[in-house]
């Protein structure tokens, strides 16, 4: 079975298993109606014992099951930003490339991570996603008092940074990851060594990150089977409501901030980018995984777009690394869709924090399918959010994940062609050309990358 086709199965077994969970919650709270008239303690009799529906499955089955799956995943937030985030800066250890070229690179793409955050959470803010959501048994939270933005920038930088990975301080882990990254990238064949180490380590972390996700339909089954039997049946309606907030603040994204640094940075028609990704935007719908699409964003920078390899070389691949717009975007509305449902008021230096937490972990976000919960995580965890809330969105989390991957691959041609055409190194010619075709083998990956002209 080809990765494509077990990405897309894991897909249909995620659904199966929201399906599932929402039918049996659905199931226990009619019976917790019917026969405990509204308690969540339905007891009936089994055998001639007294057996307890809402302890045995929802306390029980449903509740061990999801928090085991949600432990998961808060386990591999500190080693994944660290050895990931310094695998992505050190990857910048050709000092010619460390200068003009990586620093436009880097800035562009933090400066779009930055734009779509801050568009994400305005956008949750007006529209609030989260109010009125009524389940206050599952939405109990007491939140820490949040420190001013002045200790927010001073606590960014670790004293001790063991004691930092200890206690799950994410700015700080992201400021020592950078600093060792810049450090090995800078260190000669010593660096080399320790970066292969770290490859090496990065690759055990991502098969951890895989066999996760693997469980994730019966984690989803578990969370969701435990939401739907504790909610009432209208706040599936704020749900829905995120989905289509983070779908179309993803679309704007893509279809509106791109096109406008397109033309503002490089006086370019955005219009024959968009089209020309097609085939790319469905690969990278399929596989989840801007990794995944590397190969195929690559040529289509190289072969369709008209930027030179010794640019498209650079950027893309780093892009796949650090550019995570579409995932910063579920970030944002995310952390406010949690916040609103557990009734927290998100402060200014809170609301800033996850800004710059996001904007600096896109540096560190792997381009594999299902990590964006993961850096949620992280999120939720710096500004005292309960990772717990997770559960509200996990279930539908996968196709938003399939279209924050298109918004990324995007993003990495759209970067790419500005760093070009600023060095002189994009043909706009080819660019225009809108007949010109990339090649694919059928296990897509792209063959010879060889430009055709109808």
């Amino acid at each position: 079975m080809s990765e494509t086709a077990k990405k897309s199965n894991l897909t249909l077994k995620i659904f199966i298993g929201m399906g599932a969970g929402i039918i049996i919650g659905a199931f226990l709270q009619i019976l917790r109606n019917v026969f405990g008239n509204g308690s969540d303690d339905v007891s009936i009799p089994f055998f001639g014992m007294t057996f307890s529906i809402y302890g045995f499955f929802v306390e029980g089955i449903f509740n061990i099951g999801g928090t085991v799956f949600v432990k998961s995943l808060k386990m591999l937030v500190v080693p994944l930003v660290f050895v990931s985030l310094v695998c992505g800066v050190s990857s910048l250890s050709d000092p010619a490339k460390l200068g003009r070229l990586g620093g436009k690179s880097v800035a562009l793409y933090l400066m779009t991570t930055a734009i779509a955050i801050t568009v994400a959470l305005v956008a949750a803010l007006i529209v609030q996603p989260g109010a009125g959501f009524s389940a206050t048994e599952q939405a109990t939270f007491a939140a820490k008092e949040s420190p001013g933005f002045a200790n927010v920038i001073i606590n960014m930088f670790p004293s001790n940074p063991i004691d930092s990975m200890a206690e799950g301080n994410m700015l700080q882990i992201i400021v020592f990851s950078i600093l060792v990254g810049i450090a090995i990238s800078l260190s000669g064949e010593s660096g080399r060594k320790v970066r292969s180490g770290f490859d090496m380590l990065n690759d055990v972390i991502m098969k951890i990150v895989t066999i996760i996700m693997n469980l994730a339909p019966y984690g989803v089954f578990f969370l969701i089977a435990k939401l739907a039997s504790t909610i009432e049946l209208r706040d599936f309606g704020n749900i829905f409501l995120y989905f289509i907030l983070v779908f179309v603040v993803l679309i704007v994204h893509a279809a509106v901030t791109y096109p406008l640094l397109l033309t503002l940075f490089a006086r370019l028609n955005p219009k024959n980018l968009l089209i020309k990704m097609k085939d790319t935007a469905m690969f990278a719908f399929s596989s989840s995984s801007s990794n995944a699409t590397l190969p195929i964003t690559l040529a289509t920078a190289n072969k369709r777009l008209g930027v030179d390899n010794s640019v498209a070389s650079f950027t893309v691949p780093l892009g796949a690394t650090i550019n995570m717009d579409g995932t910063a975007i579920m970030q944002g509305v995310a952390t406010v869709f949690i916040a609103q449902v557990y009734g927290i008021d998100l402060t200014m230096p809170q609301i800033l924090t996850v800004v710059a937490t996001a904007t600096l972990a896109s540096i560190g976000t792997a381009g594999v399918p299902g990590v964006g919960l993961i850096m949620l995580a992280m999120v939720l965890q710096q500004v005292n959010l309960p990772v717990e809330g997770i559960a509200l969105i996990i279930g539908i989390d996968r196709l938003l994940d399939m279209t924050r991957t298109v918004v990324n691959v995007t993003g990495d041609c759209t970067v790419t062609c500005i760093v070009a055409k600023s060095e002189g190194a994009l043909d706009e010619t080819v660019y225009n050309d809108m007949d010109s075709e990339i090649e694919v083998v059928p296990n897509g990956e792209p063959s010879a990358m060889a430009n055709k002209t109808a």
